[in-house]
């Protein structure tokens, strides 16, 4: 398998950890093992007496059965849980597809949704999401798309990076699409239950038949980046099987410490999550002010859903823009580029408490002679 790099990991490692303010996170704020633990009674104690051994490859039956109160039929044996989310799609990949597959995936994407599928030898075809249309899917694109040698559908809503949460009469006609053609349906739902509007809320797709494969992580809605652990969801049993099998390959089991953590915040996922839709509700409504005082500078289709926004630059070019903002004001932005997209978009995290203070340094460095002086070359 020949892989190339990950674009926007190799972003992240240049910058991640030597600059002030990142202000194009995906994650929702975090917070200490103390405070986690704090949200039940006698969690602290009960964390001392976790056994540093190995645990079941397909993640303790504790903690499935937390991940499993999620959705609505599905059982604690059909989740398998896995070092991130990323594990968790690298598998999927080598469990469904051979080289000559074809696949078809909701771009833009996170790289590894496309690049693994490729590694493996495989076409992949684009399912352009498009601005001037609120980033929503034509969904008539998806029968041109289709060929003889299709094998799935990857899709991701809540979306990253625009925060477009999807219909519910656009996912109804995805789901059977996939059912009459017999393929697999990939859902990336790891932003799932950060809609702004509840009432929107899709069905896992695991719930709607057994063509689909659910994903989850704990990083992204819950804020707990630092647990490492993601999970599919499905009542496919071959392709369930198939993905513990290839486990046995990488990471064989999962953390001891992690998998108890991550399932005291399973039990206590509705106050997390609340908690974080509460500072990405006051960080939206910075990033409204920011872009209205700056609108001859960016524009933007407001996010529904998760912890991110994919604002559009009106001049300029937006990986020069990007470069200048992390050395001069020392705030990171995310270029598009690292999508492959070619609008000028930049993506920006709504799920930091310190939003307000680097949207202030941004709107301060946009305000000064330097930036203009930047800008006139």
């Amino acid at each position: 398998m020949n892989l190339p790099p990950f674009k926007l990991e190799r972003y992240f490692a240049k910058y991640e950890f030597n600059t002030e303010y990142l202000l194009c996170s995906s994650d929702c704020e975090a917070m200490s093992i103390a405070d986690l633990l704090a949200l039940e009674e006698d969690a602290a104690e009960k964390f001392q007496r976790v056994w540093l051994g190995y645990t079941e490859s397909q993640g303790s039956p504790a903690l499935r059965k937390e991940i499993a109160k999620i959705y609505e039929t599905i059982q604690p044996e059909e989740i398998l849980v896995h070092t991130g989310a990323e594990e968790a799609i690298f598998l999927f990949m080598l469990a469904v597809l051979k080289p000559g597959d074809h696949v078809i995936v909701h771009a833009p994407h996170y790289q590894s949704l496309s690049a693994v599928a490729k590694g493996i030898g495989c076409e992949v075809s684009l399912w352009q999401a498009r601005e001037e249309n609120g980033w929503r899917l034509d969904i008539y694109e998806l029968q041109k798309l289709l060929r003889s040698k299709t094998k799935a559908v990857i899709i991701n809503t809540p979306h990253n990076p625009t925060g477009y949460l999807m219909s519910r009469e656009d996912y109804d006609v995805i789901h059977g699409f996939v059912q009459e053609y017999s393929l697999l349906l990939f859902s990336d739902e790891v932003y799932r239950e950060s809609e702004y509007d509840p009432s929107m809320r899709l069905p896992a797709a695991c719930d709607l038949g057994d063509h689909a494969v659910s994903l989850g992580v704990t990083s992204k809605t819950y804020g707990l980046a630092g647990l490492r652990i993601g999970w599919i969801a499905t009542k496919n049993k071959k392709v369930y099987d198939a993905m513990a099998s290839l486990k046995d390959y990488t990471t064989i089991c999962n953390s001891a410490p992690s998998e108890f953590l991550a399932e005291v915040a399973m039990r206590n996922r509705q106050v997390l999550a609340a908690r974080n839709l509460g500072i990405i509700m006051g960080n939206l409504e910075v990033m409204d002010e920011f872009i209205l005082h700056h609108s001859s500078l960016f524009n933007w289709v407001r996010p529904q859903a998760g912890s991110m926004g994919f604002p559009k630059l009106l001049q300029g070019e937006v990986e020069d823009f990007c470069d200048k903002v992390v050395r001069e004001a020392g705030v990171l932005l995310l270029p598009g580029t690292m999508y492959d997209d070619t609008g000028n978009h930049f993506r920006v995290g709504l799920g930091r408490k310190n939003l307000p203070q680097a949207v202030a340094r941004l709107d301060e460095f946009l305000s000064s002679p330097t930036f203009h002086r930047l800008t006139a070359h």
